[in-house]
């Protein structure tokens, strides 16, 4: 009985801590201010894509954009908790499930860019432009530091569906295998300080190079292979489960986010002249 009680504390204050981080992290509004609020991936947010979206959404529709940064799964339980009135996700087959349980209202996928396997310029793997299967295995036999986000995060998720396609049960009690349990840039940081391997969206590396003033110690190893695509999608939360969700605020920024405008500027957005997404919204 202890052993359980003291897990449901530790739950609830996990789920506290939460909703404290996002709390603060939106600054109070006026009364009749339009305000959206959006949980969404730390890829999005690390590579200033949002900053650059939000005032042009406020100046198309009035709307106040404002956001919390965590991992998909973790946004998704923001959604699902009410605490949120849409999101920007990227881990498909748990946005799908989210739907079909009732907390989202429609699924609509709006850019994409991919994942990539990064790590130290001398490659103690030797899996340079090999297939990702292979150079996962390579990463297992010669147990050589990964480090994964290890925060059900879809690029965690990803992470783990790349495991299992190499034929191997995910290595977490391995000491060569670091759960960092944070952001993607803080991941790749580690990473580095541990001259070893990561998994990556490829947007946050190139905000990476930028910071390392284009010379970063991890180096592309592992690209262009399909398990590595990285789809983007944005959903409502269901007012019929969430009653203070704001569906007409969402649908807006949804309509929005998915016109020919915004998807241009989607496109347009670069970092030392490297697109970091590609739109790809459908009608």
């Amino acid at each position: 009985m202890v052993k359980i009680t003291r897990v449901f504390r530790e739950a609830n204050l996990v789920l506290f801590f939460s909703l404290l981080i996002l709390i603060c992290a939106m600054p109070a509004y006026t009364e009749g201010e339009k305000v959206l609020m959006m949980a969404t991936t730390t890829s999005t947010d690390d590579t200033g894509l949002l900053n650059y979206l939000a005032p042009r959404f406020k100046d198309a529709k009035g709307i106040d954009l404002r956001w919390t940064a965590t991992g998909t799964g973790k946004a998704l339980k923001l959604g699902e908790n009410c605490d949120v009135d849409v999101l920007m996700v990227h881990m498909p087959a748990e946005e799908k499930k989210f739907v079909e349980a009732g907390f989202g209202v429609e699924r609509r996928e709006i850019m994409y860019n991919d994942f990539i396997i990064i790590g130290p310029a001398s490659d103690p793997c030797g899996i340079k432009g090999k297939p990702v299967t292979e150079a996962m295995q390579a990463i297992k036999a010669k147990q050589a530091i990964f480090v994964s986000r290890g925060d059900n995060s879809g690029t965690h998720e990803t992470e783990r569906l790349i495991w299992k396609a190499a034929d191997i049960q995910v290595p977490e009690k391995e000491s060569w295998y670091i759960q960092a349990g944070q952001g993607m840039l803080a991941t790749i940081g580690i990473a580095a300080e541990r001259d070893g391997y990561t998994l990556t969206d490829r947007g946050t590396y190139i905000k990476y190079e930028v910071n390392a003033a284009g010379n970063p110690p991890l180096k592309i190893m592992v690209e262009g292979d399909k398990a590595l695509l990285n789809q983007y999608s944005v959903i409502a939360v269901n007012p019929t489960h969430c009653p203070k969700a704001k569906l007409e605020l969402a649908n807006e920024f949804i309509k929005w986010i998915t016109s020919p405008e915004a998807q241009k500027i989607i496109k347009d957005y670069r970092l030392s002249g490297k697109p970091l997404f590609t739109p790809n919204a459908k009608k």
